[in-house]
C-alpha cells in the first residue's frame, strides 16, 4: 500500500512546504519594514509555533480516533486562506495575529501527515520511509526560499504571499481528491492519559529533548540569518534565499540515504552525531564574512540534519506503535514547535541586549544541551 499512497502524500506535503518556504527569507525583512525590533521579530516568529503547539495535541489525538484525512483537508484549506492575511497585515500586531491563526491551521498538517506515513510504514523500514517523507518536506521548504527571494526582487512581497496560498490550495486539492484514508489504531484513552503514558518512556523523553533543542537552533537560524546576511554582509534577498535553500535542500537530498543508514546502523549514535554537527554549524555562522563562507556553513547544517532526523523519526515511529501514531507524532512535532517558539523569542532578547552574533552561540549551546539530554534519557 505504501508505494501506491506515498507519492500522493509526498506531493501534497512538497507543495504545502514549498509555499511555506517561499516566505522564509521575507518575513524578518517584512517585519523590520513594519518597525519591529529584535524581540518583536522573535514574537512574530514564535506566535506561529505557540498556537501550533497548543492545537497539535488535540488534532493528533482526534486523528487517532477519527482518521487522518479530514484533518489534512481542513488544515491545508485553512492554511491557503490564512496566507492572504499576510497581505492584509499593516502593523506588527496584525502580523502577530495572522501568525497565530496560521500556526493553528499548520497544527493539522505536518504531524498528521507524519502519522499517516507511520501507519503504513512496514516494520524494519521506518527510517527509509520517514527519510522519504522528510525529503519531500525539506525539498519543498528548501526550494521555497530561493523562489521567494526571486519573486520578491522582481515582483514584490505580495506575490510571494499569493504563491504561498496557491500552493497550499493545490496541496488541499491533491489530498481531497486522491488520498485514501488509512487504517488506524483505535483508542478510547483520553488525550491526558496518552501523553502521561508517553512521558514514562525514556526514549520519548530523549527524543523530545533533542527535537526541542534542535528546533530552537533552527528557529534562531531562520529568524536571524536573513538579518545577519542582509545588514552585516550586504547580501540581496535572492542570495539570502540561496543560503536558506542550500541548507534545507542538502538536508532534503540526503534524507533518503540517511533513512536507509538509520535502518542499518545504530540510530542512537546517528542522532548524537547529527546533533553535534548542528552545534558546529550554528557556532560557525558569526565567523562567516562573505556569501561563500556562509554557503559552506549552511551546507554543514544541512548535513547535520540529514544525519539526525531520519534516525530520530524512525525512533518516533517505533514509539508510535506503542502509544498511538497520531499522538506520538504530535509529541515530536510539539517539541519542534516549542523549540521554534523559544528560539526566536530568546534570541530576539539577546539580539537587543547584546548583538546578533550571540543568538547563534546561544543556539549552539542549546544544541549541546539537547544532545546531552538525549544521551542521558536513552542510556
Amino acid at each position: 500500500m505504501i508505494r501506491k499512497v506515498f507519492p500522493i502524500l509526498a506531493l501534497s506535503i512538497f507543495s504545502s512546504m514549498l509555499g511555506v518556504g517561499i516566505v522564509a527569507p521575507l518575513l524578518p525583512l517584512y517585519a523590520e519594514d513594519l518597525g519591529a525590533t529584535g524581540i518583536r521579530i522573535g514574537v512574530i516568529f514564535a506566535s506561529f509555533s505557540i498556537s501550533r503547539t497548543i492545537f497539535m495535541p488535540i488534532a493528533g489525538w482526534l486523528s487517532d480516533r477519527w482518521g487522518r484525512k479530514p484533518f489534512l483537508i481542513i488544515g491545508l484549506l485553512s492554511f491557503s486562506i490564512v496566507s492572504l492575511g499576510y497581505i492584509w497585515a499593516e502593523s506588527v500586531s496584525q502580523l502577530i495575529l495572522v501568525r497565530l491563526i496560521n500556526g493553528a491551521t499548520a497544527g493539522m498538517i505536518l504531524p498528521i501527515a507524519q502519522a499517516y506515513v507511520g501507519d503504513i510504514s512496514p516494520e524494519g523500514e521506518e527510517g527509509t520511509w520517514m527519510g522519504y517523507f522528510n525529503a519531500a518536506f525539506f525539498t519543498g521548504f528548501g526550494f521555497g526560499p530561493l523562489i521567494g527571494g526571486v519573486l520578491t526582487d522582481h515582483f514584490g512581497m505580495n506575490t510571494a504571499f499569493y504563491a504561498m496560498g496557491g500552493l497550499n490550495l493545490l496541496a488541499f486539492l491533491t489530498v481531497m481528491l486522491f488520498l485514501p484514508e488509512t487504517e488506524r489504531r483505535k483508542t478510547s484513552a483520553s488525550l491526558r492519559l496518552s501523553l502521561k503514558e508517553m512521558s514514562t518512556s525514556g526514549m520519548v523523553r530523549g527524543l523530545f529533548s533533542f527535537r526541542t533543542a534542535f528546533s530552537l537552533g533552527r528557529g534562531t537560524f531562520a529568524t536571524f540569518l536573513p538579518i545577519f546576511a542582509s545588514i552585516y554582509i550586504g547580501l540581496s534577498t535572492t542570495l539570502i534565499g540561496v543560503l536558506l535553500a542550500v541548507n534545507i535542500l542538502l538536508m532534503s537530498f540526503l534524507q533518503v540515504y540517511g533513512g536507509r543508514i538509520a535502518d542499518r546502523l545504530n540510530r542512537r549514535a546517528l542522532v548524537v552525531i547529527g546533533g553535534l554537527t548542528n552545534l558546529a554549524f550554528l557556532a560557525l555562522i558569526p565567523l562567516g564574512s562573505n556569501f561563500w563562507q556562509l554557503l559552506g556553513i549552511c551546507a554543514l547544517g544541512g548535513l547535520g540534519g540529514a544525519i539526525a532526523m531520519p534516525a530520530a523519526s524512525a525512533f518516533v515511529v517505533e514509539e508510535g506503535r506503542r502509544f498511538g501514531m497520531g499522538s506520538t507524532m504530535v509529541m515530536f512535532a510539539m517539541a519542534f514547535s516549542i523549540g521554534m517558539s523559544i528560539g526566536p523569542l530568546l534570541s530576539g532578547v539577546l539580539a537587543d541586549i547584546a548583538n546578533i552574533n550571540s543568538v547563534f552561540y546561544f543556539g549552539a549551546s542549546m544544541s549541546l544541551v539537547g544532545t546531552g539530554l538525549f544521551i542521558w534519557f536513552t542510556r
